[in-house]
């Protein structure tokens, strides 16, 4: 295990209960959060993006203030849902971000999962074309995105120009040189992480995935990631990729952390519907001392090949929790699962 960062979804409630009540306390905790991750030591602070929920939806203004605020860890987001983004005005966005940040963006992406509306993405002014699906358009609006983060020209320019034009097509600006070879897919499937390693995406998959031969979550989780690294070295692509799997994992170190996480978590994977043809395996959490959370992390086949960790963490906790978290992980578990 190569990285390690947290994933937070930037759930928040108007409640008492809640530490996080409002999108403006869920975002400027992001920030801190991420200010306190690299702080720790972490290697990453990535994002999760969900439109009409009370969750984190527009990455792009969080991604930079993050970008200002820190200078080393890793910024990303797990995943982007590409079915509602506009390509070319998403590639502009992308490249002031890293360069803010210092070309330290992880953008990953994914076709989109069941959201909070029928539809989402038509209120957004996208429609798949005649005979495709949602997904079909959500893939296809990343490869646009890929292509034009090229950096190469392919727009006229006009004869007649309010300011001086370089020589040739003219490509969007800002650039960010590199950014291209820092795109993730996130994959629920074996076939789309095939699909991902032949357009040259790192690869990141979650706590679910389609239940595709009836064995456990992280057995499974394994063959997609060896699938997707045949797949790579199939493509020829010139340089290595890189694969996260994310996981809800707690030590329990004190008091707090026992009554919050001690008891009542399952234990085992569960099996569920995402949408009515789509039969999908949910991870298992872990939580335990530290010693017994080792054990049971080693016998994950998943996160043995992956050479990234996500940390999902409960973000209504508020950050000073939140750090203990990570802080925990990094401090009692990680080393002996290979982190530095």
């Amino acid at each position: 295990m190569k990285k390690i960062g947290f994933l937070s979804f930037g759930h928040w409630a108007p409640s008492p209960q809640s530490g996080t009540r409002s999108a403006a306390d869920a975002l400027l905790q992001s920030i801190d959060l991420a200010v306190a991750a690299e702080e720790l030591g972490a290697d990453g602070a990535y994002f999760r993006v969900h439109h009409f929920a009370r969750q984190l939806a527009s990455p792009f203004p969080l991604l930079a203030a993050v970008g200002a605020r820190t200078k080393r860890i890793e910024i990303g987001t797990a995943v982007i849902d590409m079915r509602y983004e506009n390509p070319l005005y998403m590639a502009e966005d992308a490249g002031a971000a890293d360069l803010i940040a210092g070309g330290r963006l992880q953008l990953g992406l994914s076709r989109g999962s069941p959201e909070q509306v029928i539809d989402g993405w038509k209120y957004f002014g996208y429609r798949p074309e005649e005979g495709k699906s949602d997904a079909d358009m959500g893939r296809r609006h990343a490869e646009v995105f890929l292509d034009v983060l090229k950096g190469e020209g392919f727009a006229q320019p006009n004869p007649r120009p309010m300011f001086p034009n370089p020589p040739g097509l003219l490509r969007l600006e800002p650039h960010s040189e590199g950014l291209r070879d820092r795109i993730w897919w996130g994959s629920g499937s074996n076939a789309t992480s095939e699909w991902a390693a032949k357009l040259g995406m790192n690869l990141q998959s979650s706590t679910l995935k389609d239940d595709e031969t009836g064995e456990p979550f992280h057995v499974q989780q394994a063959k997609q990631i060896r699938v997707y690294r045949e797949a790579w070295k199939a493509a020829g692509h010139a340089h290595s990729p890189r694969v996260s799997v994310s996981r809800s994992m707690f030590a329990l170190v004190n008091d707090m952390d026992r009554a919050y996480f001690g008891g009542g978590r399952p234990e085992q994977d569960s099996v569920g519907y995402i949408d009515a043809n789509t039969r999908a395996i949910f991870g298992r959490s872990y939580a335990a001392e530290p010693d017994r959370l080792i054990e049971e992390l080693r016998k994950d086949e998943a996160i043995a090949e992956a050479d990234t960790l996500l940390l999902t963490v409960p973000n209504q906790l508020g950050v000073d929790y939140n750090a203990h978290v990570i802080e925990a992980i990094l401090t009692h578990v990680a080393p002996a699962l290979g982190w530095r």
